[in-house]
């Protein structure tokens, strides 16, 4: 969770109270942040103390002083959530999105913040908040980045394109020679700040830049402002640039930014619209959008949830409490209608709204009560139960249980065990080392490498898994599915393929499955095909695995058996014979 240092006497002027150490610690406690430190038995003479408190993560309007005091000034009731208001309420400037940024940074977002009043604290809390964004919220830039910018030296409407950097020239912020966008970058690389983001758009053919109506560069995102239109205090309007790749946080940013320092304008909580045109899009938005969302939640889920049984008016005034606006539902009176604002993105479901009542409520006045529905009382799912069933009878047989990763390199679970890459393993898009390429789609590599790295200990070496592979399945939505499957590896001087059968008939015993001398007689139970095409296995000691679920029914293939081939161990470093038995057991269910 974010950690915000604040102020502690302005934190608490602004609350309009002084607390003690432990009760400011309770109301946060209460509430659902923690007070962290305060600093006051530690400052230097002159030092003004401060409070450091942590901040859920998803709470962006607390990680600054303005947002904290306001939500818990509305907790305690001493104010109400903040009429935010467009003035004017149709747009006088305009920023196009240039169809050219749509390889690097599409989406953008504009706001003003007129007649605006700094104190040097409350600058330093704006510039603070941008930080704590950029960290928390914005990926470290990667997704959003932020400028703020004195409007009075700038003149719109603006435009955001990308331009090749030869053709960006402007000052940098707090420097005084103009540099272009391949010198900026040599010229930053080694700065501790600036330096970490240059990786965004440093290998990008085209640099991404906000220009006023006379081509003036206002700032390079998501690098650097220009040093032109760098805000001080005494600047009085400001104009706010948002940048990123993700649109949603763009608009969530944006939002952030102007519901907590709009209250220093000269009307205060007003903001001045701006219109953004994007030409790749083909669309035209208004930001800041200030409508509250709406959703709705049911009384009843909010009491059964809770262990409560509550009026709506109390709920009501619970959820007016956390900064939320419910309304009866006129149609049904289970519902409320729940104006969300623009500082909460992160109520999204009706069961956000319920934690926002029981914070209001307080956890330590829920009443305990016993459960009084059987549907609470926990039972396995079918598959985690077979496993059990079978991981038990194995080990029963001497078998010893290893725990691999589900991550292996892609020769290892395809040229180690000689055999083509058939497409249907999930690759890892930015792997970070060649040891965890793909997902495994068998388990045959986890055990094989298990063997390897006890290979010195005594003969036979018996090892089995229990578990998950993970194959491409493009008719689901996640496009992948998980399989359980039950796989052992037996080692030794000799391992003939008598071994691993006589475990696999075990285990079928053990799952009531019988063995079928003649398959084609359509009874329940399973048998064994030679398979000559399977490359894992020496050649003319491979089989497949049948099993038939239900009398008459048609045989599956559910796995593989055979004496493993000398490359096979080869690649593996394993100086021994070896066999392997493997099945999926999700076909048992």
């Amino acid at each position: 969770m974010p950690t915000v240092a604040v102020d502690k006497e302005d934190l608490y002027q602004l609350l309009g109270k002084s607390y003690t150490t432990e009760e400011f610690d309770e109301l946060c406690f209460e509430f659902g942040i923690e007070l962290d430190e305060d600093t006051t038995n530690d400052c230097a003479k002159g030092e003004r103390p401060q409070l450091k408190i942590e901040i859920p993560a998803n709470r962006y309007d607390m990680l600054c002083i303005e947002g904290i005091a306001q939500a818990l000034n509305e907790y305690l009731g001493r104010a109400s959530a903040p009429a935010y208001s467009l003035q004017p309420p149709v747009p006088q400037v305009t920023m196009t999105i240039k169809e050219s940024t749509s390889t690097i940074r599409p989406y953008a977002a504009a706001a003003i913040l007129r007649g605006i009043k700094f104190t040097q604290r409350s600058y330093d809390s704006f510039i603070a908040l941008q930080d704590k964004l950029h960290t928390n919220l914005c990926r470290n830039r990667t997704l959003v980045a932020m400028g703020t910018h004195d409007l009075d030296t700038l003149e719109g409407p603006f435009t955001y394109e990308a331009l090749p950097p030869s053709e960006i020239t402007f000052i940098p912020l707090n420097q005084t020679k103009a540099m272009d966008g391949n010198q900026l970058m040599d010229f930053y690389e080694k700065d501790k700040n600036l330096g970490k983001y240059l990786h965004i758009i440093k290998d990008s053919p085209v640099f991404p830049v906000i220009l006023d109506k006379n081509r003036n560069v206002a700032s390079m995102p998501p690098i650097i402002n220009s040093d032109r239109s760098k805000i001080t205090l005494e600047t009085t309007n400001v104009f706010l640039d948002i940048t990123g790749t993700d649109k949603t946080k763009v608009a969530i940013v944006v939002n952030q930014l102007v519901a907590m320092f709009s209250r220093y304008c000269s009307t205060p909580f007003s903001i001045e619209p701006v219109n953004v045109v994007s030409e790749h899009n083909k669309e035209t938005r208004v930001f800041p959008d200030i409508k509250p969302r709406v959703m709705q939640a049911e009384l009843s889920y909010i009491n059964s949830c809770l262990g409560l049984n509550l009026d709506v008016d109390t709920i009501i005034q619970l959820l007016k409490k956390m900064g939320l606006q419910p309304k009866k539902n006129e149609s049904n009176e289970d519902l409320l209608d729940v104006y969300i604002p623009i500082t909460r993105p992160d109520v999204l479901h009706q069961c956000d709204i319920m934690e926002d009542a029981s914070i209001a409520y307080g956890y330590n006045n829920l009443v305990k009560t016993q459960a009084q529905s059987q549907a609470l009382v926990a039972q396995p799912l079918p598959v985690n139960k077979i496993a059990d069933i079978v991981r038990l009878a194995t080990s029963q047989s001497g078998w010893s249980e290893t725990l691999p990763l589900t991550l292996c390199s892609h020769d290892e679970n395809f040229k180690f065990l000689r055999r083509n890459d058939d497409s249907k393993a999930v690759k890892l898009a930015n792997p970070k080392t060649i040891e965890y390429q793909v997902v495994r789609t068998t388990l045959l590599p986890g055990l094989l490498k298990t063997v390897k790295e006890n290979r010195k200990h005594s003969l036979p070496i018996r090892v089995f898994e229990c578990g998950d592979i993970v194959l491409k399945d493009e008719t689901l939505e996640r496009r992948a599915k998980n399989q359980r499957n039950w796989a052992a590896v037996f080692v030794g001087k000799t391992a003939g393929f008598e071994f691993v059968q006589g475990l696999l008939g075990k285990i079928m015993q053990t799952l009531r499955t019988d063995w079928l001398e003649k398959p084609s007689a359509g009874k329940r139970g399973y048998w064994i095909e030679q398979d000559d095409t399977n490359d894992t296995f020496f050649p003319g000691r491979g089989a497949k695995i049948f099993f038939r679920a239900i009398d008459g029914a048609e045989a599956k293939e559910i796995g593989s058996i055979g004496v493993l081939h000398p490359e096979v161990l080869g690649f593996f470093e394993i100086p021994f014979a070896a066999s392997s038995v493997e099945i999926n057991i999700e076909k048992f269910l």
